[in-house]
């Protein structure tokens, strides 16, 4: 395939030097790459055009060959004059004032001054470059006193030049520290909005962690649970084989791995969606939890339900499903056989009020903890709700929960 090349009409090329020029304005000059060569080359024109001038200006007498040294060698220091500015300049003067003494063209010999003047004001301080421009004109005055009176006040008069030349490199500095506020402020910008990606994406993650573990807590549960029937049932009289049970808790089984299979779908169509994360389909919500009710009776749960609230935002009522949930599974788990399970959701002063209690045993003691509790207030927290959960007085295990029912901004799932 051959390359694109750009178009070369006049247009095209005044705008790429156009933009060269402003990016050598913009650039700082104390890190610009080949600052040595540009330099040598700028000393270089500069000279050339202060011998042209000196050939063709008549203001002064025709230089000799100590004019034409001191002219030329005043550029000299312009090499260095981005490392040594202020020394830079002072050189510069030593060669020019003996060169503006002897009375060669007094117009030749002060483009190399004007350049270093220049230098000074765009790399230092306001403070600085002020001090150097009254120490220039006054040293400069103070020796053409002792030359001649009529000289001083002729470069009074020519000293607004010096002023002009400080006032743009002071001005070009201001731009520079401008320009690069902008950049800045950009880059910062940036960084902001790749932090911001990166902490929707730990989120994202966080959400998908606690969706596949309320999932597959349960219903791993459920199947154990289903499990173990069946096993009793083959093992309790095998000459006398309940044939019905055996088949119902193996439908159990089967059913809870359909629909744990649908739910894992759903939430790990997340990790490939290229899209926006708020399309990711529909979240589970407070029409779930009959069909979460009924799994823990198949799993042996005597669970009654009350919900007394019609509809709820979606990331309050996929908090309540999850919370519901690993609650369920909980009592499944560590309240015994058959537990006596009761759900309730109620309205209360803009809240949900959602508690889950049974009258098992509740963990045994000593064992490992998990990761349960803990999810269950994340998912409390990120609609900015509260959740308690602990033993009760009276035996069993409780959970209760308050999920505001407006919130805004809050992490959903």
């Amino acid at each position: 395939m051959m390359p694109v090349q750009e178009p070369t009409t006049p247009q095209a090329t005044w705008s790429r030097s156009a933009e060269r020029i402003m990016a050598a304005i913009n650039r700082d000059p104390l890190t610009a790459p080949h600052a040595l060569r540009n330099d040598a080359l700028l000393a270089l024109s500069v000279a050339a055009f202060a011998a042209a001038t000196a050939q063709f200006v008549d203001d002064g007498r025709t230089p000799d060959t100590l004019g034409w040294a001191l002219l030329l060698v005043s550029h000299v220091p312009l090499v260095w004059r981005r490392r040594r500015p202020v020394l830079v300049l002072l050189a510069v003067i030593g060669c020019v004032f003996p060169y503006h003494f002897l009375d060669y063209p007094h117009t030749a010999g002060t483009q190399a001054a004007y350049v270093a003047l220049y230098t000074v004001a765009v790399t230092g301080r306001p403070l600085r470059t002020v001090l150097v421009g009254i120490g220039v004109i006054t040293m400069a005055v103070c020796v053409l006193l002792t030359i001649s009176a009529q000289e001083a006040l002729g470069l009074l008069k020519a000293s607004g030049w010096v002023v002009a030349v400080l006032f743009l490199g002071v001005d070009v500095r201001f731009y520079r520290q401008y320009v690069a506020s902008i950049v800045e402020r950009a880059e910062r910008a940036e960084r902001t909005r790749e932090e911001e990606a990166r902490r929707r994406v730990a989120e994202e993650r966080l959400r998908i962690a606690q969706d596949l573990h309320d999932l597959l807590a349960h219903s791993i549960t459920l199947i154990g649970v289903q499990t173990s029937v069946a096993a009793h049932v083959l093992s309790a009289d095998p000459e006398r084989l309940d044939r019905e049970t055996v088949a119902k808790a193996l439908d159990d089984i089967a059913e809870t791995c359909r629909s744990a299979r649908g739910e894992l779908r759903t939430t790990l169509e997340v990790l490939r969606e290229h899209g926006p994360p708020d399309a990711r389909g529909p979240l589970p919500g407070l029409d779930g939890l009959p069909d979460l009710a009924e799994a823990a009776r198949l799993a042996g749960a005597r669970v009654e339900q009350t919900v007394r609230i019609r509809q709820a935002p979606p990331a309050v009522g996929a908090a309540a499903y999850r919370i519901v949930q690993e609650a369920l599974t909980n009592a499944v788990r560590h309240a015994g056989p058959e537990p006596a399970v009761r759900v309730a959701l109620e309205e209360r002063q803009g809240a949900l009020h959602l508690s889950v209690r049974d009258d098992g045993t509740g963990p045994a003691a000593g064992g490992t903890p998990g990761f349960g509790l803990v999810g269950m207030r994340e998912r409390a927290r990120s609609v900015g709700g509260t959740l308690d959960a602990g033993p009760r007085t009276g035996g069993g295990f409780e959970v209760r929960a308050v999920l505001p029912l407006t919130t805004t901004g809050e992490r959903t799932g």
